[in-house]
């Protein structure tokens, strides 16, 4: 009963002679029209939810890849960890190995060498056989010099002082990266002529001067030009950067712009569950999209650079490791939305869905039981638990999702983590709950049945 309309109320006596004045046919065209509203209703909230949706799906991939670049970008710990790793990459160091070896063995002159032998000997009267040996030795000559400066410059570049001095030079180098995404050719990574390329001029000093120490003094005439190795070559470029560019000034924001079009599709929906469901069901397969775009952009790339420029494998190590927090990202993401759509199916009334809470319930109820009858009641907080257990369950989810969101680069080790975390949470507070012991049971019992 309404306590604002009591039978002395003219409201009240308005609102009985407006029924009793309507005629059945009048009350049927009432009844008829509500149900009409009713349903342009939910038919307005059905379009209003598909459009926050589909606007979700399309922004989802896009988002994933401008927070990477946002934190590629603008993060120097993250932009080190990004590229530590390509010092340490076999294919790579043998490419800066061979690049720099062929740069001091082209500086020795090992034909003047020889000849200067030759004519040392003719001079001193030595037979022609000597003579001609002697002028033979260029080839082993040049072969064992080769040799020892490829020794020397490999025992630097697969040292840890190497890769201490790579880490160090790339954080320096930060600024020279983000120079390089907008177009600014400055620094270590450089965009010249559709090119991206890295400058290794200070690993190029560094061994110099180790192999000038070790005797080489022709190590000294290294030039000063041709010290870059070419990363990636397209005619594209300047497109790349644009979006990149874009990319960097959107990153912070779209990606909670797609998450708050994402939960009002949800909340606008008449059958919310379902609706969560398909989200998240639609950013799984989403993620599941740019996994395959990535990898059709790596065969891009490789076919993009030519071999004598950079070998494939060398190339598939440089992309796979620019790339690998993006992938990770994106697999985490895809996790994330097939747990989310399974949670959101087992609340659903499928059969399916019924039999695991079922079992579940009786799991958690038997073990719950076995504690009980062991002398392990839980008393009041038992009959607290089972009083209030669908807020409980809320709060345990609402809490793994904030963990999820908080976590700085969540992987998908981390989210099996914390799945597992409040799964074994909920488990313990259900078998808590079925461990309350009889009178609490009763006076539980009592109290739903007091409920009107």
């Amino acid at each position: 009963m309404n306590p604002a309309a009591t039978p002395d109320s003219p409201h009240s006596a308005e609102g009985a002679n407006a029924r009793n004045m309507m005629t059945a046919e009048e009350q049927a065209e009432y009844r008829r029209l509500r149900r009409h509203a009713a349903v342009r209703h939910r038919r307005a909230r059905r379009a209003g939810s598909a459009l926050l949706l589909l606007l979700a799906l399309l922004l989802a991939p896009l988002a994933v890849v401008a927070a990477w670049v946002h934190d590629t970008v603008s993060d120097t710990g993250r932009y080190v960890a990004t590229v530590a790793p390509l010092a340490s990459a076999p294919p790579v160091q043998d490419v800066v190995i061979n690049r720099i070896t062929d740069r001091v063995v082209e500086n020795v002159d090992v034909r003047a060498v020889t000849d200067s032998l030759a004519k040392t000997l003719s001079d001193a009267g030595a037979p022609p056989r000597v003579i001609a040996g002697a002028e033979s030795l260029e080839g082993p000559l040049r072969d064992a010099v080769r040799t020892a400066v490829d020794r020397t410059v490999t025992r630097v570049i697969t040292s840890d002082a190497f890769q201490q001095v790579w880490e160090g030079a790339n954080r320096r180098s930060h600024a020279a990266v983000v120079n390089m995404l907008t177009g600014d050719r400055q620094g270590a990574v450089e965009a010249v002529n559709g090119t991206v390329q890295l400058d290794v001029g200070a690993v190029v000093d560094q061994v110099q001067q180790r192999l000038v120490d070790a005797g080489f003094e022709k190590a000294t005439a290294i030039p000063d030009t041709d010290r870059t190795v070419t990363l990636f070559e397209t005619e594209q470029l300047g497109k790349a950067q644009d979006a990149m560019r874009l990319l960097d000034i959107v990153g912070t924001w779209l990606p909670v712009l797609t998450v708050a079009l994402a939960a009002l599709a949800v909340w606008a929906a008449p059958a919310r569950r379902v609706m969560l469901m398909i989200t998240a069901t639609g950013v799984g397969a989403m993620m599941v999209g740019l996994l395959v775009v990535l990898a059709l952009v790596r065969r891009v790339y490789l076919d993009s650079v030519p071999p004598e420029a950079l070998p494939a494998d060398a190339a598939s190590a440089i992309y796979d490791t620019f790339v690998r927090f993006l992938r990770d990202s994106t697999l985490t993401l895809l996790v994330v939305s097939v747990i989310t759509a399974l949670v959101a199916y087992l609340y659903g009334p499928g059969r399916l869905a019924r039999g695991v809470r079922t079992a579940a319930d009786r799991g958690t109820t038997a073990t719950g039981r076995a504690l009980e009858s062991a002398g392990m009641r839980t008393g009041a907080v038992g009959h607290l638990l089972a009083a209030h257990r669908q807020w409980i369950t809320g709060g345990v989810i609402a809490a793994a999702a904030l963990a999820l969101v908080f976590w700085n680069h969540p992987t998908v080790g981390a989210v099996a983590l914390v799945v597992g975390v409040a799964l074994a949470v909920l488990i313990v507070l259900a078998i808590l709950a079925s461990a309350a012991g009889p009178a609490d049971r009763a006076v539980d019992q009592a109290g739903q049945r007091a409920v009107p």
